[in-house]
């Protein structure tokens, strides 16, 4: 089911036979992702009670259906037309999310590396991680991960040459022009700055997740104290 785009929409493409791929231009940018979120909006709103899923992307929107309840071909034309829709919905504003950080030592083991990879020291990279906000653009891999931009490109390191096994929940961490929260153990490959007490994902909360696409994010550096006392 792929054809020429409606407004923004690039492509509209299957993914199996239970899911279409909504592709807008592909580039991170706060505008193709603005409209990525008005269009899964207004989608919830018709059509929330039929849809499995909406899975939001930089700049795509993954349509989840059970084809046995719902016509392919007929959602393609909705989609069209909730896109139209969803352009007046792109915008709204998101929630603004502080995290508080402890960087560096064994809560920071690569800061230094960023560091390097900057020529600056590792003052210099907290003070530009915390110096800029940034918009949660998807979540995904792990229940609760966010990838966050976009990262100074003066400490926008490339993710390791060699992944960590396991990666401690909590982990502040970069890679090229993101940055992250690992919300729980995993393996990783990103460049690990510092350390958070907050939990991104926790299912004993009323709503699991902390960040939504479309949310800002401001990192705050905390002692070493602070961190322990909040953890």
């Amino acid at each position: 089911m792929t054809s020429a785009a409606d407004g923004e929409v690039t492509r509209i493409a299957c993914a199996g036979d239970s899911a279409l791929i909504v592709e807008f231009p592909a580039r991170i940018d706060p505008e193709i992702n603005d409209r990525a979120n008005g269009l899964a909006r207004v989608l919830r709103q018709r059509w929330g009670a039929i849809l499995r899923d909406l899975v939001v992307g930089y700049c795509t929107v993954t349509v989840y259906f059970d084809p046995r309840r719902v016509d392919g071909s007929w959602l393609e034309s909705e989609i069209r037309s909730a896109a139209r829709q969803g352009d007046e919905a792109a915008g709204a504003a998101g929630g603004v999310v502080e995290v508080p950080v402890c960087y560096g030592e064994e809560l920071g083991p690569d800061l230094d590396d960023v560091a390097a990879f900057g020529e600056c020291t590792p003052e210099e990279v907290i003070a530009l991680h915390t110096g800029r906000t940034y918009r949660v653009y998807m979540v995904g891999f792990i229940p609760g991960f966010a990838y966050l931009a976009e990262v100074d490109p003066r400490i926008g390191a490339p993710r390791r040459d060699v992944p960590r096994t396991s990666v401690v929940p909590g982990s502040v961490a970069i890679a090229g022009g993101q940055t992250g929260i690992y919300p729980a153990a995993t393996p990783g490959g990103w460049n690990i700055i510092g350390r958070t007490p907050l939990k991104p994902y926790d299912v004993q909360r009323a709503d699991p997740l902390v960040f939504h696409t479309g949310d800002t994010v401001r990192f705050l550096s905390i002692s070493r104290s602070d961190f322990d006392r909040a953890s």
